[in-house]
């Protein structure tokens, strides 16, 4: 087994990845943006899991950022997990301000986008990789569709559905397997920073098993796609969504 890339892969969902990932045996390449204290206290945590761990800071958003990130890592990469994303604030389309609905697209779309081109570049058999998976964190937002909460968001994410779809089908004869998981609701501090601390709590109530997923259960289902168990899945994505 190579290593693994996780994007964003300090905090929430992503760092319940990593320490999943880390207990499955993954060596891990753990990007962030900022938080230097979140990212060494993630790292000690997959270390401590016996195996080998390496931060990388770099804005993914920034022209540069996603050249950076992969020019880190020293070792074969057979796995990538493109989860780095973020909202802002919860509003109508209307008003959401321009430039907040083209740094959302950015981040959510265009930046997992430059990534998994990075991941085929790195890993495919055509390019002299070994071949891996490219995991894309998606939205159960991507179907719903949030209205009054973040259309634009949204749309980003169902473009991350359709690239998963269509580029798995492009590499697949190249050793990659391109899958996707989307959350629905997930207890993390991303409610909280963008304005609305009690939306877990309110939001429960519509969703058929009563409540929001935790990190670890998002990180189980990466674990499984990832994993030789599920060598035969490509091109499609996992809702994880508690039904809804």
């Amino acid at each position: 087994m190579g290593w693994t890339l996780i994007t964003g892969g300090t905090r929430g969902i992503g760092a319940a990845i990593a320490r999943r990932l880390a207990a499955a045996g993954h060596d891990l390449v753990l990007g962030y943006r900022s938080d230097e204290d979140a990212a060494a206290a993630t790292a000690a945590e997959v270390r401590s899991c016996g195996v080998r761990c390496q931060t990388v800071r770099a804005d993914l958003a920034e022209p540069d950022g996603v050249e950076r990130l992969f020019g880190a890592v020293s070792e074969q990469l057979t796995g990538v997990v493109n989860n780095a994303g973020a909202t802002y604030r919860y509003a109508p389309l209307a008003q959401t301000p321009v430039e907040e609905i083209r740094r959302t697209v950015e981040v959510n779309l265009t930046a997992p986008l430059l990534v998994a081109r990075a991941a085929v570049l790195a890993m495919s058999t055509t390019y002299g990789g070994a071949g891996g998976v490219l995991l894309n964190i998606s939205s159960g937002a991507a179907t719903l569709g949030s209205p009054g909460e973040y259309v634009h968001y949204a749309a980003a994410k169902a473009g991350v559905d359709a690239f998963t779809r269509g580029l798995g089908l492009e590499v697949a004869d190249q050793g990659i397997r391109v899958v996707g998981v989307a959350p629905g609701l997930v207890d993390t501090d991303l409610h909280a920073a963008t304005g609305d601390a009690d939306r877990v709590e309110r939001m429960a109530a519509a969703i058929p098993l009563r409540r929001a997923a935790e990190g670890a259960e998002i990180a189980g289902a990466v674990a499984w796609l990832m994993s030789d168990e599920a060598g035969y899945v490509t091109a499609t994505t996992l809702r994880v969504a508690g039904g809804r």
